[in-house]
């Protein structure tokens, strides 16, 4: 009860701290849109394009329905005047 209180792990359970390069790519990508640091830097490590990309992505289900939301009509597109459909 004490080590937990403690916030300490039992024994023999580790926890690793986080990499400078996810802290670094974290901080560029809270900063930052993608195409802005791809425009003002020449060259870019893959592994550090990849970990910005990573964290440039929402984390909590509330943002990501809300930016995966594009349609905001109710309506069946397909259904619209003008659309064919098979």
């Amino acid at each position: 009860a004490a080590t937990a209180a403690l916030g300490l792990l039992p024994l023999g359970k580790t926890q690793s701290p986080e990499s400078l390069l996810d802290i670094a790519a974290r901080k560029v990508a809270e900063k930052w849109p993608f195409q802005r640091v791809e425009e003002r830097f020449e060259r870019i490590p893959e592994p550090v394009q990849r970990r910005i990309v990573y964290w440039s992505f929402p984390r909590s289900e509330k943002e990501i329905c809300m930016y995966s939301s594009f349609n905001t009509s109710t309506e069946d597109p397909a259904a619209a005047p003008g659309v064919a459909t098979a």
